[in-house]
């Protein structure tokens, strides 16, 4: 195990009804405050909007909004909000959605303490040292950014993060009730997302990290029961509530401390997203199998055999534990398949393998030394040569 420092100051909060407690949440930092949320159609039609709207005006806030967000946010959105909190002089920021919506709000919150442009964060000029403090009602368990240290935007052409202990929410609200409707699809990219989170950290090369292993496994197999339940039944609150707690156990850094991580799939996956569009989810259904089989070597055989044999109960093959290995690969592939995920780009209408050399390069222009992932690192050809596998 290496050493390491954990930080999760977040508080939160489960049950029914959970969201109406914002206005009290909010109350505790400012009078004033910023509700970002999609302002889509359903955040209306759902009541949602007035809901959250009311308890807010039942705590004496004074409500500004920034209403707008789409998947794969969009950083222009952001220098709206940053103008806002700074004209009015808010003090607290009310992230209402998922995680586009909980990012654009980290942005927001460490822009406004910021005398630059926050741009400057995502493409590591600076590191951020302070926000306004953000809350969350969460509505889609997927990101993990209701707990996480980090946020993902895109500027138009490029998906880039920043990280910093300062943009972990303040407080997190979890009502269940809010994620029955969600569609079937977003059901199924949120759950390969948790499941690609765990993964990420899972695959990696530190030793003597025995608890964190099981602990990683315990959450993986978890998902792949609770998504059974699930699948039969969508409007399951008990399940739904499991998962909502999933989310942040997978994404807060707690199963990652004293161990190095990978990240190199997500890297491929925020750009594909970036280009086209595609949901965060669905890129990591189709690129998460294609990279642990051109990773897989005798080097690492024994972690991806162990990975088989403990989450998918693959029996392990002493004698040939790369076959082992391939099999939890397979299993993998399949748990996916089953939830409903897309196996391949053109699944997901990349139509052409023009641009995957281009993707490859942004991915790369992104990472350390120009190469991502620590299991094993990538460059551009070994980049390119995961898109063209999964294409």
């Amino acid at each position: 195990m290496q050493s390491f420092e954990f930080y999760t100051p977040t508080k939160f909060i489960l049950g029914k009804d959970a969201d109406l407690l914002c206005g009290r949440e909010v109350k505790r930092y400012s009078d004033k405050v910023l509700f970002v949320h999609y302002g889509d159609d359903f955040t209306y039609r759902s009541g949602l909007h007035g809901r959250i709207m009311g308890a807010l005006k039942e705590a004496g806030l004074t409500v500004f909004e920034l209403s707008g967000v789409r998947p794969n946010p969009k950083a222009e959105l952001v220098y709206t909000g940053i103008e806002t909190v700074r004209q009015e002089g808010i003090g607290c920021i009310l992230a209402v959605g998922g995680g586009s919506v909980i990012d654009t709000a980290k942005a927001v919150g460490i822009g406004a303490k910021y005398n630059g442009d926050f741009w400057d964060f995502y493409t590591h000029k600076a590191v951020p040292q302070e926000s306004l403090p953000v809350g969350v009602v969460m509505t889609l368990p997927a990101t993990g950014s209701e707990s996480s240290n980090g946020s993902v935007l895109d500027n138009g052409f490029l998906s880039a993060d920043t990280m910093a202990d300062c943009l972990r929410p303040a407080f997190t609200l979890m009502n269940p009730d809010l994620t029955l409707t969600i569609p079937k699809k977003q059901t199924i990219c949120g759950i390969i997302d948790m499941f690609s989170h765990v993964m990420e950290r899972y695959f990696s090369t530190s030793t003597e990290v025995d608890l964190t292993d099981y602990m990683c496994e315990g959450v993986m197999k978890s998902i792949i029961s609770n998504s059974h339940k699930l699948m039969n039944n969508l409007q399951d609150p008990v399940i739904r509530a499991e998962f909502m707690w999933t989310s942040i156990v997978a994404h807060n850094g707690l199963l990652a401390v004293g161990r190095n991580q990978d990240w190199g799939t997500h890297a491929l996956a925020a750009q594909l997203s970036a280009q086209y569009g595609t949901v965060h989810g669905a890129a990591l259904s189709i690129l998460f199998p294609h990279w642990a089989e051109y990773v897989l070597d005798e080097s690492n055989v024994m972690r991806f055999a162990q990975f088989a044999n403990r989450v998918f109960e693959v029996p392990f093959d002493y004698y040939d534990p790369m076959r082992t290995a391939r099999e939890g690969i397979r299993q993998m592939r399949l748990f996916f398949d089953f939830l409903g995920g897309p196996q391949t780009l053109r699944d997901v209408g990349v139509e052409t393998d023009e641009l995957l050399r281009t993707l490859a390069e942004r991915v790369c222009s992104n990472g350390m030394n120009g190469t991502v992932g620590f299991f094993r690192s990538l460059n551009v050809d070994d980049v390119e040569a995961i898109f063209r596998a999964s294409f």
